[in-house]
């Protein structure tokens, strides 16, 4: 007889289907399993028999049992298939009314005793089973907080297959020890970890410019670039910007949620792990390896820093320090949202849409300033000028905001005034995204920074006097064709912060300034940005 259960397999953040098709027959007795299985779904075919044999009826001794795993062309890794191919097994031998796995997706490891254990990537699998119409799951115990995140699904979590067997054929569910709950480093903890949450702009004395780059990039998700010497603030700054970030929305918290669970089990009993409501701020080491920072790893590929900050920030301080592979690396996903990892025949796409936020001195002693006077630098030049180079060229040429940091001064009239609070900017950064998902609704871009340049062309352009400043200085060479559709886009978000319909002349300025890192214009630090 044949009989088919369902689950899926996860290629990065990406959901495939995956029908486990089981046929018994008469012939030479053995199992087979066939659909390009990696190792430890060969050894399943162990793992499952044994659970099978400790239920009732025990698994088909006297026949052969061919375990299909389809589309066979697709590589398949992981212990989560164990489930759907005991049910298979258990269909296919009349043990379970075989209409009964139509719509259902079955999720978990088994043990030797038919108990369940969780798997890494429940959340993205169950999400990927709505997509494709499937109503009902089946998951480890611990995991089903996790898998009832997604709407629209009816979760069953269970300890062992001969529950999810007396569930499907209608019988008093029997009792079972529970399942063993996930832990690892996740379930860790230090108290620097929620330091941040102490923070607040009006701590910061003076850099009105810097503050009111910030707010911009906030609002309209862009990328920036803070130099200035060493304790000007630039770390202070960036690690102020999630505070002034409105809560994540229930689609951005699901997709968050979804990445880490593709780092491993999420644990219960960590309440970290709940569906979160406020951005990530990831802030990696310099001497961290490519993979870490955009995703890779041995055996399966795992989500990087770029990835866990989905929706947040991704702080590089000291950024000409990090490796030149990873600061090569950085091109494609800063200008495209996703970061595609590569390695033989698997390809992993994982989500990167957040803000990625570069620190820099502006030498390697971080002393050098070229006011004189200021000046301690004692590096060579030669050393100066290779410094400077790694934050130039391509990777620069994609960050939207370019700005100037300078140490606050004794006297600087900012010290003794009133200071906008994290809140009072959280404020203004929410309503200006509010207008920009009013102004993309239905179109899958959720802010400025996400919208190609021709599409801002066609259904947002600037005005005539506004687009003739930007072509005057692409023509001149001042911008590059890249950059040119950055200020584009954040005209649009500096026109949002101030409650306009459009942009003028003046956000076109305004934007052109924060791109080039020249002065801002005397108007962009009145209206409540101090």
């Amino acid at each position: 007889m044949l009989a088919t259960a369902h689950t899926f397999v996860l290629e990065g953040a990406m959901g495939h289907l995956i029908e486990v098709q089981v046929d018994i027959s008469p012939g030479v007795v053995g199992a087979t399993i066939v659909g390009r299985p990696d190792a430890s779904l060969l050894e399943a075919r162990d793992r499952v028999r044994m659970a099978v044999t400790h239920d009732a009826p025990p698994w088909p001794t006297t026949r052969r049992v061919t375990i299909l795993l389809a589309p066979a062309d697709l590589p398949k890794r992981g212990t989560h298939f164990d489930l759907a191919i005991a049910l298979g097994v258990k269909a296919a031998d009349g043990a379970v009314p075989r209409d009964e796995l139509a719509g259902t997706v079955f999720l978990g490891e088994l043990g030797l005793d038919g108990r369940l254990r969780p798997v890494g990537g429940v959340l993205p699998m169950v999400m990927a089973a709505a997509r494709r119409g499937f109503r009902r799951v089946f998951v480890p115990e611990p995991q089903a907080r996790e898998a009832a995140m997604v709407p629209g699904v009816e979760v069953f979590g269970v300890r062992s297959l001969a529950q999810v067997v007396a569930q499907l054929r209608g019988d008093v569910v029997p009792e079972a020890a529970p399942v063993t709950a996930p832990s690892g480093r996740q379930l860790l903890s230090w108290r620097g970890e929620d330091r941040r949450d102490e923070l607040d702009m009006s701590d910061l004395v003076g850099m009105l410019e810097a503050k009111y780059a910030v707010e911009v990039a906030a609002a309209g998700g862009h990328h920036l670039l803070l130099s200035g010497p060493k304790g000007a603030g630039k770390t202070s700054l960036a690690e102020r910007i999630p505070g002034i970030l409105p809560d994540l929305t229930r689609e951005e918290a699901l997709e968050l949620t979804a990445v880490r669970s593709l780092a491993g089990p999420l644990g219960p009993v960590d309440e970290r792990w709940e569906l979160t409501t406020r951005p990530p701020f990831q802030a990696p080491h310099h001497d961290a390896s490519k993979a870490s920072i955009l995703g890779g790893g041995s055996g399966r590929v795992r989500p990087g820093e770029l990835s866990r900050a989905h929706c947040g920030v991704l702080f590089l301080d000291e950024f000409p320090l990090f490796r030149s592979d990873v600061i090569d690396g950085l091109r494609q996903p800063l200008e495209s949202g996703e970061i595609r990892v590569v390695r033989g025949e698997e390809a992993a796409v994982f989500p990167a849409r957040g803000m990625v936020v570069l620190a820099a001195n502006p030498c390697p002693c971080g002393e050098y300033h070229p006011v004189a006077g200021k000046n301690r630098c004692d590096c060579a030049e030669v050393a100066r000028r290779d410094y400077r180079r790694k934050v130039s060229g391509p990777v620069t040429d994609r960050i939207d905001i370019v700005r100037h940091v300078e140490p606050a001064r004794g006297h600087d009239g900012d010290r003794f005034e009133a200071r906008d609070s994290s809140e009072q900017v959280r404020t203004r950064v929410a309503a200006a995204r509010a207008r920009q998902a009013t102004r993309y609704s239905g179109s899958g871009w959720r802010l400025n920074s996400q919208v190609p340049g021709h599409e801002l062309t066609l259904h947002w352009p600037l005005p005539e006097v506004g687009r003739r400043r930007l072509d005057d200085h692409l023509y001149s060479g001042a911008i590059s064709s890249r950059g040119a559709v950055r200020i584009h886009r954040l005209a649009w978000t500096v026109a949002d912060l101030r409650g306009l319909d459009a942009p003028g002349l003046d956000e076109v300025e305004t934007a052109l300034a924060l791109r080039t890192g020249d002065p801002l214009p005397a108007r962009a630090l009145t209206g409540g940005v101090r």
